[in-house]
C-alpha cells in the first residue's frame, strides 16, 4: 500500500503546517505528494492513525467501494440487478487488474469514480447537482473532463456547479496551506515528471504507448498532436453517445490524452463492461473483461530502461489499456445526429432509490 504512505506523509506535512507539502518523498519508490493542497487537508486525519489500522480500513473501504461502483452504474445503465447479483459481479470485478491494483496500493480511484458517478447520476435540477464533480477535480484534476463533458451537452447549471466546487476546493486550499497552494499552481502542477516516468509500462496513457514505440522516453509533438485528436474525437462521441456510455466515452478519453495514466487509474473498465453487457453485447463485455485480466504488461521484461527496448511484437502486450481506449473511442463515433444530446439520468423507476457515494 504504496500509496497509503504517500497519503499519510501529506496527512502529517499538512499537520506540520505544509510547508514542505511538496519536498518529501516516502516509500522505496521515492515518491513524493502530486495532489493539490485540498487533498492533503482531506488526508490529514490518516496521520493519527496507525498505520495498521489505516491500511486495514483502506483495504475494506476500497472493496465496498467496488460495490458501490457496480450498483451506482448497474442502476445508471438501466441494468435490473440483484443484490446477489451485484455482490458477485464485484466479486469478480476485485480481479480485473486495475481495480485489484487500487486495493493492493490503497489508491483513491475507487472513492473518485464513485463520487463523479453519484453527482452524474441525480436527477435534474437537484440543488447542487455537480457540486461533487467539482469537488473531486479538485483532490485530483482529471475528472475536470466531466465537467468539459456538461459543457458539451449543454448543462450550465451543472457546469457553473462544478466550477463553484472546484474553486472552493482552491480557496480552501489557499488559506490553510498558502505556501503550499501557490508552489502547487504555479511550479508543481507543471512537473509532470514528479508523478513518474512516462514511458514505463505502468502507464497506459497515449504518451506511454508513444513513447515506447518510438523507443523514446520524450515523445513531445509526437505525443501532443495524437492525443489532441484523440481529445476531439473522444469528447464529440461521450456527446452524442447515450448517457451512460457516454461518461465512460468522458473517462476513457480522460485517461488516454492524460500525460500519465496508471494501470490502476483504469477502474472505469468497470463501467465499460457494464455499459457494454447493457446493451446486450455479451461476447465484446467477456472479451473487455478478458483484457483487463490477463496483466500482459507485467508478463513483459520491464525492469530498468526495459520498457523501452520492446520489440514490435511486445508492444500491444505493453499497452493493452491504451489501444483498447483507443478502439472503443473510434468505435463509439456516431452518425451526425440532431444535437442535444441528454446528460446521465437515472431509470425513471430508480429514480427514488437510495444513493450512495
Amino acid at each position: 500500500m504504496a500509496d497509503v504512505l504517500v497519503y499519510r506523509a501529506e496527512g502529517a506535512a499538512v499537520l506540520a503546517g505544509g510547508g514542505d507539502l511538496y519536498g518529501f518523498a516516502v516509500t522505496r519508490w521515492q515518491l513524493p505528494a502530486t495532489y493539490p493542497p485540498f487533498a492533503a487537508l482531506l488526508f490529514a486525519p490518516t496521520a493519527w492513525v496507525p498505520l495498521p489500522v489505516l491500511k486495514g480500513a483502506f483495504l475494506l473501504v476500497n472493496i465496498a467501494l467496488v460495490v458501490v461502483l457496480v450498483r451506482l452504474f448497474c442502476r445508471f445503465a438501466g441494468l435490473r440487478v440483484s443484490r446477489a447479483v451485484v455482490g458477485a459481479v464485484a466479486a469478480f470485478a476485485l480481479w480485473l487488474e486495475p481495480v485489484f491494483q487500487t486495493v493492493l496500493f490503497g489508491q483513491i480511484n475507487l472513492a473518485l469514480a464513485c463520487l463523479i458517478l453519484w453527482d452524474l447520476t441525480r436527477p435534474p435540477g437537484v440543488p447542487g447537482k455537480g457540486l461533487a464533480l467539482g469537488i473531486a477535480t479538485g483532490v485530483k484534476l482529471t475528472p475536470a473532463v466531466f465537467i468539459v463533458h456538461l459543457f458539451l451537452t449543454g448543462r450550465r447549471r451543472e457546469v457553473a456547479c462544478a466550477l463553484a466546487g472546484f474553486v472552493g476546493t482552491v480557496v480552501v486550499g489557499a488559506l490553510v496551506l498558502p505556501y503550499a497552494t501557490w508552489e502547487f499552481w504555479t511550479r508543481r502542477l507543471y512537473e509532470t515528471g514528479r508523478v513518474g516516468k512516462a514511458w514505463i509500462v505502468d502507464n497506459q496513457s497515449l504518451q506511454g504507448l508513444v513513447a515506447r514505440v518510438l523507443h523514446t522516453a520524450e515523445p513531445g509533438l509526437l505525443w501532443a498532436v495524437p492525443a489532441g485528436v484523440v481529445a476531439v474525437v473522444g469528447l464529440y462521441a461521450a456527446r452524442r453517445a447515450p448517457a451512460a456510455r457516454g461518461v465512460v466515452l468522458a473517462a476513457f478519453t480522460a485517461l488516454l490524452v492524460s500525460p500519465i495514466s496508471w494501470s490502476h487509474h483504469w477502474v472505469w473498465c468497470v463501467p465499460l463492461i457494464a455499459v457494454v453487457w447493457a446493451e446486450g453485447r455479451r461476447r465484446a463485455a467477456w472479451v473487455l473483461a478478458a483484457v483487463f485480466t490477463a496483466r500482459t504488461m507485467w508478463l513483459l521484461p520491464h525492469a530498468g530502461p526495459l520498457d523501452l527496448h520492446l520489440t514490435w511484437w511486445q508492444q500491444p502486450l505493453a499497452s493493452p489499456y491504451t489501444l483498447l481506449g483507443c478502439t472503443v473511442l473510434w468505435a463509439s463515433r456516431p452518425p451526425p445526429a440532431a444535437p442535444g444530446a441528454a446528460l446521465p439520468t437515472l431509470p425513471p423507476k430508480a429514480a427514488d432509490c437510495p444513493r450512495r457515494h
